[in-house]
């Protein structure tokens, strides 16, 4: 089950043009395209006819004409042409789903069009100040449900373990966590004080010798996180600190959109502090930043294989509190827009 009346990624700016793209997301086959003025449209991948995918069409002007018969659609859906018919009938359109560019991304609003704010996009800070740096990643499809990925995105103690080489040190493995809960999401997070850089973030420090760190997890609803990385200089950080200049500051934002039950497709873009037009620095970030998220792919598919083939109940510890309370407000988020929308159908 997903929460539809919800902004998702659909795909990098420049993945959509003047041809007919395929996407899946939340099981709805949907085909995105320009308009001759460069406004991105999502129209159902599907004539009404015969269901041919329209995504196996083509483009004419600003609207998508059949492979199969040559019924044609404007970007809101309305059909435009039935070759042969005296008039187009009434049942003749697909649906039209809201479309926001932002951050680079193409956003698909999943749910009701009427609710579909534009203000409700996942705000990123600091994206146009040119004191900030940006490396952009790829994207990446895993086959797994999109909640194991939020709940490794809650859960910072698995970094000790599954990115020793990388964003690990020997605090990440004890240091308690807290979890904070609000409106929009939940947040996990801890200061580990006095420890040893990790490897990754070692090169990029303005200052030697320990440090202060922040694990920074927060995972808004229904998908997107934002993961914060704090390094200070030893006995300079901590809860409620004001951190001095020389601090290293990381923002990694994620952006999980489901597919299917079985398969998430992931964007994501990571901000700095530091060097902003620095193109070596960007370039060595996007690759330890992907070199990670493919060890969290190995681990998180055979995760979804792992519980969906479960022969004995799986165990939760004091660790999950973050993922398990993102679960059940979720959970009451989709059985509420569900009893809503069955409301309304009667």
């Amino acid at each position: 089950m997903f929460l539809r009346n919800a902004w998702y990624v659909a795909a990098w700016d420049h993945e959509v043009g003047r041809s007919l793209k395929a996407v899946t997301m939340l099981g709805d086959a949907i085909v995105l395209y320009r308009t001759q003025d460069g406004k991105a449209a999502a129209l159902e991948d599907a004539c009404p006819h015969r269901k041919l995918p329209l995504s196996m069409g083509r483009i004419k002007g600003d609207d998508v004409e059949c492979g199969y018969h040559g019924l044609t659609f404007d970007c809101t859906g309305t059909c435009t042409r039935v070759p042969g018919a005296e008039r187009i009938p009434h049942v003749a359109r697909v649906r039209s789903y809201p479309v926001e560019e932002r951050y680079g991304l193409v956003w698909v609003w999943m749910g009701e069009p009427a609710q579909a704010d534009p203000a409700k996009i996942f705000y990123v800070e600091h994206f146009d100040d040119p004191s900030w740096g940006v490396n952009r990643g790829e994207s990446m499809m895993l086959k797994c449900n999109y909640l194991y990925m939020t709940d490794n995105l809650l859960d910072p103690s698995h970094v000790a373990w599954v990115h020793q080489s990388s964003f690990a040190s020997s605090a990440c493995e004890e240091t308690p966590l807290e979890t904070t809960v609000a409106e929009d999401g939940v947040t996990v997070w801890r200061w580990m004080l006095d420890s040893e850089p990790a490897p990754f973030y070692a090169p990029f420090l303005q200052f030697e010798g320990n440090t202060d760190r922040k694990q920074h997890y927060e995972v808004r609803y229904p998908s997107n996180a934002i993961i914060k990385a704090i390094f200070a200089p030893s006995g300079a950080g901590g809860e409620g600190e004001t951190l001095p200049e020389n601090t290293f500051l990381m923002d990694s934002y994620n952006f999980m959109t489901p597919v299917d039950e079985n398969h998430t497709k992931y964007y994501w873009f990571q901000m700095r502090n530091f060097k902003p037009n620095d193109a070596e620095v960007s370039a060595s970030f996007a690759k330890s930043v992907r070199g990670a998220f493919e060890e969290d792919r190995v681990v998180l598919e055979a995760v979804h294989y792992g519980i969906s083939n479960q022969k004995t109940p799986h165990l939760d510890l004091k660790i999950d509190a973050g993922p398990l309370r993102f679960r059940r407000k979720l959970a009451q988020m989709i059985a509420a827009e569900t009893e809503e929308n069955s409301v309304a159908a009667q």
